[in-house]
């Protein structure tokens, strides 16, 4: 048995009917009641990943285990020690762990802090592990749909600073292999886009996709810092900044870990568009 938090969510949505269609047998865990997204021989398990009492039923007899904190678990909440003992005393062997690229590129990052705490404890824990660091994602480019909708516009900062983000797809792909096959266990795999594309690239691509103009306007630094200050912990703002604006060598290089593990290589962003063009329509 696997079972999958963040079921309901970017990655998860993804990687829960993977795994369904290779046989598997899954249980979807989202803090919302069951959603009718998922195929009717998914089980479903609303509990939180963030409480670890929660958790201790729906892990009972469970094989393999993917751990996705998500939101405000990122930041805080109950000790790695508390979810990883509950998963070990139900007989989890396996665990997959979704970090982040910044733990091995910005280390001492207090945005990822707890993040690393987890990485520590997951490798401390006995259990075959694999640890996930994926670089931006292409879903992120869905936070300029409402403008492209209403203005045919995206405002970003940056406009020619170019980042190989990944399509989430493809870390679900990777994590559904680390969670099924032999193989991965103590292995950390960074997870990029084939090629590094910069916003105002990311907004033509959208264009053609669409088949009409989107205009590209660039922000200033403080107008992104004021934007992003709406919905992001203060806190995390200037790293996310730093890593648009003036990223390091290594979080502009691309990683071959997808086509390495995948045995294909990585989704561009024209894919992720392409699946997700309704949304800007």
């Amino acid at each position: 048995m696997i079972v999958v938090t963040g079921a309901t969510g970017n990655i998860g949505r993804t990687l829960v009917p993977l795994l369904a269609e290779a046989g598997e047998d899954v249980v979807a865990v989202s803090r919302r009641p069951q959603s009718e997204e998922l195929a009717a021989d998914v089980r479903h398990a609303q509990a939180d990943v963030g409480d670890s009492a929660s958790m201790r039923p729906v892990l009972d007899g469970a094989d393999a285990f993917f751990v996705l904190l998500g939101g405000e678990l990122n930041s805080h909440g109950e000790s790695p020690d508390a979810l990883l003992g509950v998963a070990l005393h139900a007989g989890v062997k396996r665990i997959v762990l979704l970090s982040s690229q910044i733990n091995s590129t910005r280390p001492e990052a207090l945005s990822h802090a707890r993040l690393r705490d987890f990485e520590a404890a997951v490798r401390a824990s006995g259990a075959n592990f694999t640890i996930l660091r994926p670089g931006g994602f292409a879903s992120n480019a869905i936070a300029w749909a409402e403008t492209v909708r209403a203005e045919r516009t995206i405002f970003a900062p940056f406009g020619d600073v170019a980042l190989p983000v990944v399509d989430p797809a493809d870390i679900a792909a990777v994590a559904a292999v680390a969670l099924r096959e032999e193989g991965h266990a103590g292995r950390t795999y960074e997870l990029t886009g084939p090629e590094a594309i910069s916003p105002r690239r990311q907004a033509a691509v959208i264009s053609q996709a669409l088949g009409e103009e989107v205009a590209f306007v660039e922000l200033s630094h403080e107008q992104a810092y004021a934007h992003m200050a709406r919905f992001m912990p203060e806190e995390v703002i200037g790293g996310t900044l730093d890593i648009l604006g003036i990223p390091l060598r290594a979080e502009q290089a691309i990683s071959a870990d997808v086509e390495n593990v995948l045995r294909r290589p990585a989704k561009p962003f024209g894919e992720w568009v392409a699946r997700n063009v309704p949304a800007f329509r």
